[in-house]
């Protein structure tokens, strides 16, 4: 499959959804659909099916079994890491960081979108699909969904530049003010390695934040992939009690390029660090 064909990355990102549905349906080791079905019913191709069902076995979300079909895989184990103030700076990464438009469409929510951002499954939101690139070369894959009542009229051209939270502030009057974010290791698709320019199956690191207002309501939910060849999170603990506060600094959060939250209210997460350019 073409990575930029229109729609190829819409249709691999609805595949991946509804394996998510069935994972978060049933219980670990729970059988799911063959892959013969769950073509049939998807309406999609061996290669798309198998493409997104490699991803979440890579990512230890579904297990193989050979001649026995596919399983839930058991619970990670989750640990975080959070200061007592709940918040977090970070320094601003390098680089020059633009964007561009892979997808831009207006779907229904679903099942699993909708109960993050705690709306109807029927709900509209805006879906995009953008490649990240820093000083021209690409660093990261994001799929943004977005409430479309809070953004009947975002513009492609607030995707492809500058920043979007900004946007959305001085364009649509919506400020965020938080963001809770997971992170975790995986591998490139073949589909995404050809838009990153790296081998099938090169390390990546895999984001996933909900954004919300100063109300708490949720504006946003996005998944990204970052190279990781090129991103590296360095944690910062607290050992014992500081012998003074340092003032916040501005900069970005893991995940979320520069400018992004800008000259904002911290971020409360569940990873603290930076995240540097790899040597």
């Amino acid at each position: 499959m073409n990575a930029d064909a229109p729609g190829a990355v819409l249709k691999r990102e609805r595949v991946r959804d509804f394996i998510l549905e069935l994972i978060e349906s049933h219980r670990p080791g729970d059988a799911i659909p063959s892959e013969r079905t769950l073509c049939a019913r998807l309406g999609v191709s061996r290669p798309t099916l198998r493409a997104a069902v490699d991803e979440l076995v890579a990512a230890g979300l579904l297990v193989r079994e050979h001649g026995r079909g596919m399983f839930v895989a058991p619970e990670k184990i989750t640990q975080e890491l959070v200061s007592g103030q709940q918040t977090l700076s970070v320094p601003q990464a390098s680089g020059a960081w633009s964007s561009r438009l892979l997808e831009f469409t207006t779907i229904p929510a679903g099942a699993r979108v909708g109960r993050r951002l705690r709306i109807s499954p029927a709900a509209d939101i805006v879906y995009v699909a953008r490649l990240r690139l820093v000083d021209g070369s690409p660093m990261a894959i994001e799929h943004l969904h977005i409430r479309a009542d809070l953004v009947p009229e975002l513009s492609a051209q607030e995707l492809e530049s500058g920043d979007l939270y900004e946007h959305l502030r001085e364009q649509h009057g919506v400020h965020v003010r938080e963001a809770v974010q997971a992170i975790e290791p995986t591998v490139v698709t073949r589909a995404e390695a050809e838009l990153l320019d790296v081998p099938e199956l090169s390390p990546a690191l895999l984001f996933e934040r909900l954004t919300s207002d100063t109300e708490g309501q949720p504006v946003e939910y996005v998944h990204s992939l970052y190279r990781g060849d090129r991103y590296r999170i360095v944690s910062r603990l607290t050992l014992g009690p500081p012998a003074a506060v340092p003032a916040p600094r501005l900069g970005h959060h893991p995940g979320i390029p520069p400018g992004d939250f800008a000259h904002r209210d911290p971020i409360a997460s569940s990873t603290h660090g930076d995240i540097q350019s790899a040597p």
